[in-house]
């Protein structure tokens, strides 16, 4: 009995560190944006082939790599949003809490400010609905954004986080493309060391065996930590296009229902839940969001 509790109980703790995994985001401690206007127009027209034709039916690329103990997710797409539209709303750190709330694992986040310091409060646990005590809190520095005529960039960062896990990055950048759309590129990126290697081999080895990514080794689609990297790649592309197709306040049903069906598009790599049982954990989640 005292074996079967303690394998519980390291089980809760595989999933919170997964939580954190699928949500955290570039090489640790570098930052990866392209960085300038011309550098990402340059990275525009050096993928455009790929953006025009691929698997996901959508002008997307999607890589990912793994080297020496850091996992790192790159999107570079075009969103049906103009570039003042996509500049003034994820320019904003609240912006980034309703981004960040349609991803099943986020059970909540809220901003804090401290004097000039402005911090993501952002809890991650389970795929369905549970107390906020049972998730895992981790703390988002902001950076404050960069805005110009043709380019505009924003930065997430945390030092640590469960079993071992470090150096979380989240960073997206933006640039007008001539037919009122926005080119834009998000990469994300921790560290990890012992104890956060053994969690996710054996969730791979067990309840995420049979799961995959997006591209393709050996004429098969990726699986282990490369699938994990791709698969919430997509998802936090669909959730930036998502909130720009619904952006208010009052759109938030709205908001979950289009990335949930966004989702399903990719279902090999992306069901988890059903339809119902997501939008009623949304509901409920950012209710609770309301009393914080």
């Amino acid at each position: 009995m005292a074996t079967i509790m303690q394998n519980s109980a390291m089980l809760r703790r595989v999933f919170l560190v997964l939580g954190m995994l699928v949500l955290m985001p570039m090489a640790a401690g570098a930052q990866t944006q392209l960085g300038t206007a011309a550098a990402l127009q340059a990275k525009f027209t050096a993928v455009q082939p790929q953006l025009e034709k691929n698997a996901f039916a959508r002008p997307l690329v999607l890589e990912s790599s793994e080297a020496s103990g850091q996992l790192s997710g790159h999107i570079f797409g075009v969103v049906d949003h103009p570039f003042e539209q996509v500049g003034a709303a994820l320019s904003r750190p609240a912006v980034w809490c309703d981004v960040l709330m349609l991803h099943l694992n986020t059970k909540g986040c809220a901003v804090r400010t401290a004097g000039a310091a402005t911090t993501l409060e952002v809890s991650v646990g389970r795929k369905f609905d549970q107390p906020l005590s049972d998730a895992q809190r981790i703390d988002f520095v902001w950076t404050p954004a960069k805005t110009s005529a043709d380019y505009m960039s924003a930065r997430l960062s945390a030092d640590k986080g469960p079993l071992s896990t470090r150096d979380y990055r989240i960073e997206f950048e933006a640039t007008p493309l001539p037919n009122g759309k926005t080119f834009i590129h998000m990469a994300y990126a921790y560290a990890y060391g012992t104890a956060a290697r053994i969690a996710m081999q054996g969730y791979l080895s067990t309840l995420g065996s049979d799961k995959v990514g997006f591209s393709t080794k050996d004429g098969a689609l990726v699986g282990g930590v490369l699938g994990v990297v791709e698969r919430n790649t997509m998802r936090y592309y669909l959730a930036i296009d998502a909130y720009l197709d619904a952006p208010a306040e009052a759109q938030q049903a709205k908001r979950s229902a289009q990335w949930f069906d966004s989702t399903e598009r990719y279902a090999r790599q992306l069901h988890e839940v059903d339809r119902n049982d997501y939008l009623e954990m949304k509901k409920n989640e950012y209710q609770r969001m309301k009393t914080q």
